[in-house]
């Protein structure tokens, strides 16, 4: 990160003086015991694709984790896993911390220099487990990372960027982006694990048991210090894996059709108060297919898919709810704070047709062939993915999808869940949050911070901040700034007002043309203003600037060194 030595000291005393402040605040809070903490993240789950954020996927698990906590409707990500899941760790913007993507793009740049630098975290980047650890807690990483560069993958390469050299006591999960469902590769600490698995293996199952065992066995050591798990699922990013069981029930729903669901969504939405009764959906994207258009083989395949995704989310509600009902029998539940989100929206990256016997390559198999092997969807025969028309559903009401800088790709459920801080249990928070705040807020949570100094070595300033005022009160205020920037596409949010940028590969950033959105009266982003304002819109990419200048260069020179030479792998361009 390339910090004027004025600036890095002067933030950094600012930086230091302000969680000084917010830690006394809640020492003088506290009563009891440290809370335990618990993040789950879910990964490529839509806005809306949860029960207590409007859909009609059953998760009753996650659903009581609302009713008792809060959900905050406007929570921000970074639109891709790896740098949400650094940001989430950090506090600190992705770009700061050399995670402007996902670490497997560097496959696709062999040569670049940058590649040597980038993916791997600051040594002067302290993460939440590291503050907690320091501070007595027990801390556990149990299921996705995508934190590591791809030379420390091999079995005998370095282990600099894994869990444990990162502050974690102990590991069990995968180490990338996405695995095999019923037979994935697994690793325990710094090793990769080779077992076999058992016909009714499924690994929200193994999580979730792994989870269970790491507190069962914590608890009956008799210890009084807390713990800390970074629970990271594998759904519902693709494979879309589960037993047929789960996806039977939803079969007849969708049948309707996206179109359907999504205006069933979008109206649901809004009887429960989770939107603005004045909130315009916006119109299904130009290359996106309607319904109606779809040939019957088709029609069947889709809803197929559809139901696939919901019974795997179900399914790892359910998993979530074992851990829940055993938190409240070893009496832990009250004093375990629960922050549940999704790493980035609704994944469109299958396009039009969807994957059915293969990620991230195009159907070999014409809709009739895919229909004549339907009931393979889910299960170990397929690797499997939704069309892209299903993740602007789960996605509703907003625009697009992971990746982009639409909400659509950036906002996702958030819920934070501590009976013994939420006053008004069930609430809604409607106060921005971007993922860089979830660290200093659970430190704030615990009695701890970031240090300023580790070992002598002065640390990057943090960015987040913490909302805990805003989980007393639903007046208090909330993050005012933040910038976004992936593959080149661009955003800002300064209070109401949102700019969007859709670069243009073959084009200098500065002919960009930039959108602008009043978030207080267009919450989906369906309206541009940027005629009617072009001032605002001067003043916002001005402010982009000054964000990226503070917090965005890390190991980039440039917004998008990464985007052109993807754009073969992922549909980042405008649709329509």
């Amino acid at each position: 990160m390339q910090l004027s030595r004025r600036h890095f000291v002067g933030t950094l005393l600012a930086t230091t003086t302000l969680c000084s402040v917010a830690s006394a605040r809640s020492i003088e809070r506290r009563a009891g015991p440290r809370p335990n903490i618990i993040t789950i993240v879910l990964d490529d789950v839509g806005y809306s694709d949860l029960g207590c954020f409007g859909a009609e996927i059953r998760t009753p698990a996650i659903d009581s984790l609302a009713k008792a906590g809060l959900r905050y409707v406007h929570f921000d990500t970074k639109a891709v896993c790896a740098s949400t899941r650094a940001s989430m760790l950090t506090g600190r913007n992705c770009h700061t911390v050399n995670m402007p993507d996902v670490p497997d793009v560097a496959a696709v740049m062999r040569g670049d220099p940058q590649m040597a630098r980038l993916f791997r975290m600051p040594d002067n980047a302290q993460t939440m487990a590291q503050v907690l650890q320091g501070k007595g807690y027990a801390t556990w990483a149990v299921g996705k990372w995508h934190m590591i560069p791809m030379d420390e993958l091999g079995v005998d390469a370095g282990r600099d960027n894994w869990p444990l050299q990162r502050g974690f006591d102990y590991f069990y999960g995968f180490p990338r982006g996405w695995t095999d469902q019923y037979r994935p590769d697994l690793v325990e600490n710094n090793g990769y694990l080779k077992r076999d698995f058992p016909e009714d293996y499924h690994l929200s199952v193994d999580l979730a048991d792994k989870a269970i065992s790491l507190i069962e066995d914590h608890v009956a050591g008799k210890t009084d210090a807390p713990f800390f798990m970074n629970l990271g699922f594998g759904t519902a990013h693709s494979p879309i894996q589960v037993p047929r069981e789960y996806s039977a029930p939803y079969d007849a729903i969708y049948e309707k059709g996206w179109d359907a669901i999504r205006e069933e969504r979008f109206t649901r939405m809004k009887r429960m108060g989770l939107i603005p009764a004045s909130t315009r959906l916006p119109a299904r994207e130009a290359r996106d297919r309607a319904w109606a258009d779809l040939s019957d083989d088709e029609k069947a395949v889709f809803a197929r898919y559809m139901a696939v995704y919901a019974g795997f989310i179900e399914h790892c509600d359910r998993q979530i709810g074992r851990i829940l009902d055993m938190l409240r029998e070893k009496e832990l539940f009250e004093n375990t704070i629960v922050v549940l989100l999704s790493d980035n929206g609704a994944a469109g990256e299958a396009g039009q047709e969807g994957f059915f016997d293969g990620l991230y390559r195009a159907n070999k198999l014409t809709p009739a062939e895919q229909r004549a092997r339907i009931d393979e969807l889910g299960t170990a025969k397929t690797q499997a993915e939704y069309p892209r028309p299903w993740a602007m559903v789960g996605d509703t009401p907003l625009r697009r999808y992971k990746l982009w800088p639409y909400s659509g790709g950036t906002r996702t459920p958030m819920i934070f869940h501590w009976p013994r801080r939420v006053d008004d249990p069930g609430a809604i928070r409607r106060q921005f949050v971007d993922v860089i705040d979830i660290a200093p807020t659970l430190l704030e949570a615990a009695d701890a911070q970031f240090d300023a100094v580790v070992g002598g070595v002065a640390q990057i300033p943090v960015a987040g901040q913490s909302f805990l005022p805003t989980v007393r009160s639903r007046k208090a205020p909330g993050r005012q700034v933040q910038y976004f920037e992936l593959r080149g596409n661009r955003a800002i949010t300064s209070g109401r007002w949102r700019a969007v940028a859709i670069h243009d590969c073959d084009q200098p950033y500065a002919n960009d043309r930039w959108e602008l959105f009043d978030l207080d009266s267009d919450f989906s982003e369906s309206s541009d203003l940027a005629a009617r304002y072009p001032a605002k819109v001067a003043e916002m990419k001005r402010l982009w600037d000054d964000q990226w200048a503070r917090y965005g260069t890390g190991e980039l020179a440039q917004p998008g060194v990464l985007t052109c030479r993807l754009s073969d792998l992922f549909d980042r361009r405008p649709a329509g």
